[in-house]
């Protein structure tokens, strides 16, 4: 990570199934084709969790109690706002836009419109006896909250039926439906949608892959791939956190498990029917969930940012990924718990309250997060090569009276940070 050591900061800067690897040949199991339909869509979208966007006009949105992938037409605005988000409670405008109590929010995902710096949020609205009902809006950077109608989005939209859910009578810690699973993460590329989840199948990890336009047909690939902390093969925890990422010249997915297995698969290994082993290159930690996964480059270096739950954020180089990548890959176990890491190497980023995570434009990212101590959901900006909101913390620098010594490698970043995260009075 010698890349990563030398970048300044002022530069703005399942365990589910057990089994022997000799085993896998006789317990592979070839998937059929996943059903597609353009046309015959259900009169309303019953649930909104995972977004993407395919290009700027058109939003995907998975359904899971449809069984259903839409891609909604959307407007793209004229030009970028250039803007940055400064939203401290985020969560308070949307419910006013909505016409419901804050409380009844849950939030699903957070995706930034390609281009337009404009954001767009998932959410489950609690209802009356246990019943919900799926919202999407957008906001802008000063706050301004539009709801999308859903209605009249999925009158014009083409859609996609899932057929290979996972079973209605399963769920997980007594109230949780696999079903919900079904979709986990979704990313675009050379007009395919990659869609990973659960489906019903005994390997029950799979990828669908979605030609769009939406053709009739997915092609669906069972994956398996070797957890290091827990020391087996795991057929059936699902991907959680993905994103497609040129490595060592081969365009893959890199692709993020709970708990945390960091694996690459070959986008050319996704064939319908096939049942693949993904490389496992990396164990990042245990005891922590993906929150996000994005790509980006800074100069001439490629990165990959992992957004974790429990802990702060991995940054890693493409170069790292391409040289684990050629390596054999990860196939023991880590030292649990003194040594917890194997593999590629992450840069240590501090973004652990992230929920979810996009970029919002070259230089910044875009966080969905919630603050500590209010509890409010935050909707912010933070800038590449720093990760982090000088505002979230009191020091030294701080104090009024506090005098940069001559020549400080800090203080062209922080004036710099304190006017992006809305102090312009404080950059000095």
């Amino acid at each position: 990570m010698q890349q990563l050591v030398r970048t300044p900061v002022f530069l703005f800067v399942s365990r589910f199934i057990r089994r022997p690897i000799a085993a896998r040949a006789a317990a592979v199991l070839l998937a059929g084709c996943v059903a597609a339909s353009s046309h015959a869509a259900p009169a309303a979208m019953q649930s909104a969790t995972k977004l993407a966007f395919g290009g700027a006009g058109t939003l995907f949105v998975a359904d899971w109690k449809g069984a259903r992938i839409y891609a909604l037409p959307v407007a793209a605005p004229a030009r970028a706002a250039g803007k940055t988000f400064n939203l401290m409670d985020v969560q308070a405008p949307i419910a006013r836009a909505l016409g419901v109590a804050p409380s009844a929010l849950r939030f699903e995902d957070l995706v930034v419109q390609p281009d337009s710096e404009l954001a767009f949020v998932a959410l489950t609205v609690r209802g009356a006896k246990g019943k919900s009902s799926p919202a999407i809006v957008s906001i802008d950077a000063s706050g301004k909250v539009a709801r999308l109608d859903l209605a009249k989005a999925v009158s014009s939209a083409s859609s996609a039926a899932i057929t290979d859910a996972p079973s209605a009578d399963l769920a997980f810690w007594r109230d949780l439906p696999a079903q919900t699973l079904t979709v986990t993460d979704m990313r675009f590329h050379q007009n395919k949608l990659y869609v990973a989840g659960l489906s019903n199948r005994s390997f029950a990890s799979t990828l669908r892959v979605y030609d769009y336009p939406f053709s009739g047909k997915a092609q669906a690939t069972t994956i398996e791939m070797y957890h290091p902390v827990h020391n087996e093969i795991e057929t059936r925890a699902p991907i959680r956190s993905m994103a497609v990422m040129t490595i060592a010249g081969e365009p893959s997915l890199l692709a993020a498990y709970t708990c945390t297995p960091l694996v690459i698969i070959p986008l050319k290994d996704l064939k319908d029917g096939a049942h693949i082993v993904a490389k496992t290159v990396g164990e990042m930690g245990w005891g922590s969930a993906p929150n996000g996964l994005v790509t980006f480059r800074q100069g001439d270096v490629e990165y990959a940012l992992l957004a974790n739950s429990s802990r702060s954020a991995d940054l890693m180089t493409a170069s790292d990924l391409g040289a684990a990548a050629g390596a054999p890959g990860v196939t023991t176990p880590i030292d649990w718990p003194a040594k917890p890491y194997l593999g590629v190497k992450g840069m240590m980023t501090p973004l652990a309250p992230v929920m979810r995570i996009d970029n919002l434009n070259a230089g910044l990212l875009l966080a969905l997060r919630r603050e500590d101590a209010s509890g409010n959901m935050q909707l912010v900006s933070i800038p590449k090569g720093a990760y982090l909101r000088l505002s979230d913390f009191v020091n030294e620098y701080d104090f009024p009276d506090y005098k940069y010594p001559d020549g400080d490698k800090f203080r062209d970043f922080h004036k710099y940070a304190r006017g992006l995260e809305g102090y312009p009075e404080l950059a000095r």
